[in-house]
């Protein structure tokens, strides 16, 4: 199984997931921060994991995750979605890596806590995010719980339309 943890960050999912899919997958940390996925994957090599790749990647284009299309099994966004700007293309370049059937996990903000999480103006909220991921032809699969101040939705790739346009552009 192959995994994108896109917004890796310090890499807390990118472990769990190069766990899960074991010796013989593959879990790709991308971020834009460029320290962060080289200093991910050798927080993976030292805890044991040799299955982490790490990319630099603007997730708002197109093809940025320079991932081949239908590739990953799944991806993880998580806390990203109040620090992007073109949402309908991260989206799309989610949907171009993902395999049919493949699911999409979204972690995010409900709301901002003084403090704590992006300012209540940047924060996303869940009915936006399925109405995004619907319109980009998607399946809501279901809710998780994702702690105090988030919520989570895993979403289904049902579609192959986002191949077709991304090649056609």
């Amino acid at each position: 199984m192959h995994v994108a943890d896109i917004g890796s960050g310090s890499g807390f999912y990118v472990l769990a997931a190069a766990r899960a899919v074991g010796e013989s997958g593959r879990v790709y940390a991308i971020d834009i921060q460029k320290e962060l996925p080289a200093r991910v994957k050798n927080l993976a090599e030292k805890e044991g994991f040799f299955n982490v790749e790490a990319l630099w990647a603007d997730v708002e284009v197109l093809g940025g995750t320079r991932l081949g299309d239908a590739s990953v099994h799944a991806v993880i966004a998580s806390n990203i979605f109040f620090q992007i700007e073109d949402k309908k293309n991260l989206i799309a370049e989610i949907k171009r890596i993902l395999k049919l059937g493949g699911r999409a996990l979204v972690i995010d903000w409900t709301d901002s806590f003084g403090g704590l999480g992006p300012e209540k103006e940047a924060v996303v909220n869940k009915e936006t995010i399925e109405k995004l991921f619907a319109d980009a032809g998607f399946s809501k699969e279901k809710e998780i719980k994702a702690g105090e101040h988030h919520f989570g939705v895993v979403f289904t790739k049902k579609d192959l339309k986002a191949n077709v346009l991304s090649k056609q552009q």
